[in-house]
């Protein structure tokens, strides 16, 4: 327990004993169509049989022809169907009227090693392994019957004078053939053979029993069984281990389970196996299985010591260049003489769906699959196949690609980037063709926006005061002029610095940015918002990130960005609080109301984007708790999940004994757990 108390003491001792005089012939029956209220106790039992080695019971049982809940014209109406009008002895119901019912048995389990029957006397606990667990359910065999008996009456008024008949088979000639000798697979079909099975088990003959009902003192007798009928330990050694062997036959060890652990199915990749395979099949089963991947973690993969050289040969034949990463080939996927799983599509059509799925991802990070279903005019389910194998679905950004571009990887290998350059220009002349693209098709549609240079939080909070002291500063400038009647001219930002954000949305990011915000000496202001500096947050929007944290305690950028979304679109309309907010801004705003950023180390092949990797937490509310965040904080900067006992040991050692009921809240405010382990808000990855 967490806590470490035991607060779950023993309270009773209870003696088990097994009992073994009906192991091998007790069964248990269910009635899954009946109410467990309305048993069939006091139902006479007519007739009871049973196939021992089928484990098949049939119990025929009365109809109270006299309830008043009996319809009697219904049951002779089926006596007739069944029987007919003449009186024989082999009719199903004697008295012209359905007086009874036959309950058929299946098999609930085909393995009863789990189960048994439990009886509790004086302080003794006695089971009895069960033979087999059936469920009973009417059987219907009378209406085949019945219907028998229609089809015999209809050949009777079809049929004529049958003497012609038998002359004219008389005269027939007779072909004999001789069957040809049975092959071992023929003769394995025939033996899994619906029709053989139902032989097997029409040979099996029944065994009749007797029926005693639950108060008959035979039952009584029989019930006496089900307890031990020697309590001597000598005579019951099975249960007497000791404690060792007792733990060793509740866990076997390891090599026990390496003789029964079941194959494994076919769609899990064993590294063991595959390396057992050449090179080239090696990398096609890899990249066939994680469809896009960098060149450093397929190297990682393979065994130590293996020749880069040889891979980069290898993967060239397989898969395709894309964003400095390799994504399969599609004719890898999508052999030929193959169809679609989803809408049965041809391969052929498939391969140039996903080329141009692939070739759109070497143009651009995101792609609107709107915009791909249209062109490549595929059914959704395929397109969004080809999507999932390569990218994620965003909020308002379409579809993303899965990995940052491999810079590394490009410098290292140039010649190879050229190669599949050249490659990709190819298969660029193809699409055109196919697709009847326009030369502005090929043609990037999103800026390339440089690569991000990652900053501490401490640096952004310095930055942004520096930059609002100085816009400050200008601004009193400014006012003070216009007081002295003098004018003062509005800062243009030249072709060195960086161009104003005037985007109204929360994503949006300008060129010449660090990490994603701008340039912290950015001399442009808005006089729209109320005339004050463009990069000061607004009170409103300051107030905003305080309640939210307050609430929340730990978000992510991406969850704050939706968090303010739903805030304003529930403001009033007419209310332009919030205008033009871009991500830079927000985050001025979140260091500035007493948060920081926490440097989460996530894992290398994590699929976060980058809003999802920026974690912010409330740092300092004036409370004594704030200590305990900021331990929690310095223990989540250097790895991104912990368990509950490392989280109590850092406390306890830096803060002396917490109580639990801090070390819960804690939790509570600032984390998630999933699998046992504890992440921050918003940081488990799937």
């Amino acid at each position: 327990m967490a806590s470490g108390d035991d607060d779950d003491p023993i309270i009773e001792e209870i003696d088990v004993y097994l009992a073994k005089s009906l192991a091998d012939k007790l069964y248990l029956f269910q009635y899954p169509v009946r109410p467990s209220t309305m048993t069939y106790d006091d139902v006479d039992h007519l007739v009871a049989k049973i196939k021992p080695k089928q484990q098949r019971v049939e119990l025929e049982m009365a109809i109270n022809t006299m309830s008043p809940n009996y319809c009697r014209s219904k049951g002779e109406q089926i006596a007739l169907n069944v029987d007919g009008t003449a009186y024989d002895e082999t009719n199903t119901y004697s008295v012209k009227m359905m007086d009874k019912q036959t309950f058929s048995s299946i098999q609930a389990t085909t393995n009863t090693s789990r189960y048994a029957a439990a009886v509790f006397r004086k302080g003794e606990l006695h089971i009895t392994p069960l033979t087999g667990i059936l469920q009973m359910r009417p059987s219907f065999s009378y209406l085949d019957k019945a219907d028998n008996k229609t089809r015999e009456r209809e050949a009777a008024n079809e049929g004529g004078d049958s003497s012609q008949d038998e002359a004219e088979d008389e005269a027939k000639a007779i072909t004999v053939r001789f069957a040809r000798p049975e092959s071992e697979q023929a003769r394995q079909r025939r033996i899994q053979s619906y029709e053989f099975l139902q032989k097997k088990q029409a040979e099996e003959p029944w065994v009749h029993l007797h029926y005693h009902g639950v108060k008959d003192s035979r039952s009584e007798h029989e019930r006496q069984y089900l307890f031990c009928q020697s309590v001597d330990a000598s005579e019951n050694t099975e249960l007497v281990k000791t404690p060792k062997e007792y733990l060793a036959m509740l866990m076997p060890p390891l090599a026990e389970e390496k003789v029964v652990k079941p194959v494994g199915p076919s769609n899990v990749l064993s590294m063991a196996q595959l390396r057992t395979l050449p090179l080239g099949e090696q990398v096609k089963t890899l990249m066939k299985n994680v469809k896009v991947m960098p060149f450093a973690n397929l190297m990682g993969l393979l065994a130590s010591g293996t020749d880069s050289t040889s891979v980069l040969r290898s993967i060239q034949q397989v898969a395709l260049l894309v964003q400095g990463n390799w994504v399969v080939k599609s004719d890898v996927l999508y052999p030929k003489n193959t169809c679609s799983a989803h809408s049965g599509v041809p391969a052929e059509v498939l391969c140039r769906g996903r080329d141009f799925v692939m070739w759109r991802f070497t143009l651009e990070r995101s792609v609107m699959r709107k915009e791909i279903a249209s062109i490549i005019k595929l059914p959704p389910e395929d397109v969004k196949e080809f999507l999932e194998h390569v990218a994620a679905p965003r909020i308002n950004r379409g579809w993303e690609f899965l990995l940052p571009t491999d810079v590394d990887f490009i410098k290292k290998h140039p010649d190879v980037a050229h190669r599949q350059h050249m490659l990709w220009l190819g298969i660029q002349s193809k699409l055109e063709k196919v697709f009847n693209l326009s030369k502005e098709d090929f043609m990037p549609k999103n800026t390339p926006q440089p690569e991000p240079i990652h900053v501490s939080g401490e640096q952004r909070l310095q930055v942004a005061q520096d930059r609002a002291k100085e816009n400050q500063l200008s601004l009193q400038k400014d006012l003070d002029a216009r007081r002295a009647g003098s004018s003062v001219q509005r800062p243009i930002a030249t072709s060195e610095d960086e161009p104003m954000d005037t985007s109204s949305s929360l994503s949006s990011i300008p060129n010449g940015s660090v990490n994603g915000y701008p340039n912290a000496t950015s001399p442009g202001f808005d006089y729209t918002n109320g005339g004050g500096p463009a990069n000061i947050p607004s009170p409103e929007l300051q107030d905003f990130v305080i309640k939210t944290f307050g609430k929340h305690f730990v978000l992510t950028l991406n969850e704050l960005k939706r968090l303010l979304n739903l805030h304003v679109a529930s403001m009033p309309v007419g209310q332009p609080v919030f205008h033009s907010i871009s991500d830079h801004m927000l985050q001025d705003a979140v260091l500035l109301c007493h948060c920081k950023q926490i440097m989460v180390p996530f894992p290398a092949q994590s699929t976060a984007a980058p809003d999802e990797q920026k974690v912010f937490g409330l740092w300092e509310t004036g409370q004594d708790f704030d200590k305990h965040r900021r331990l929690l904080y310095d223990m989540f900067t250097k790895n991104y999940r912990l368990r509950r006992n490392m989280i109590q040991a850092k406390l306890a050692e830096e803060l002396g004994d917490v109580p639990k009921s801090d070390v819960d809240r804690l939790l509570n405010e600032c984390c998630k757990s999933h699998a046992g382990m504890w992440y921050l808000k918003g940081t488990i990855q799937s």
